[in-house]
């Protein structure tokens, strides 16, 4: 079984290629801005799950994510072509929710220091 380290270098591989792909060779307008945040992949090399986003676009998110899943047998055998294995693993493409959730914990911090400074301004009358 292959180790965690050599998991993730296979990763962080596959996520360098499948971003070239996607913004080089595939023609599908649908996946125009998409970027790929992080690829997973697990021990035992059968399935590589891939991150995506579209900044600013999270209204797009089912359509693309329905245009990659009709990609995925291209953008497969097109990897597996730049990326020596024994056996290139299974695609599967999830919403990277990591940007949304950093701008609602920003958005909370703005507010809370908001009220501090408002509450400060108050008690200082």
């Amino acid at each position: 079984m292959p180790s965690s380290t050599r998991a993730r270098r296979v990763g962080e591989r596959i996520r360098q290629e499948l971003a070239e792909l996607l913004a080089r060779q595939v023609s599908d307008p649908r996946l125009q801005g998409v970027t790929v945040t992080a690829v997973e992949v697990d021990r035992e090399f059968a399935y590589a799950t891939a991150f995506v986003n579209a900044l600013g676009d999270e209204a797009r998110q089912e359509d693309i994510l329905e245009s990659l899943a009709s990609a995925r047998g291209f953008l497969r055998s097109s990897l597996a072509q730049r990326i020596p294995l024994r056996t290139f693993p299974r695609l599967r493409f999830r919403w990277d929710e990591s940007f949304d959730q950093a701008s609602a914990i920003e958005a909370l911090l703005r507010q809370v220091r908001e009220e501090d400074e408002r509450g400060s301004g108050e008690a200082g009358h």
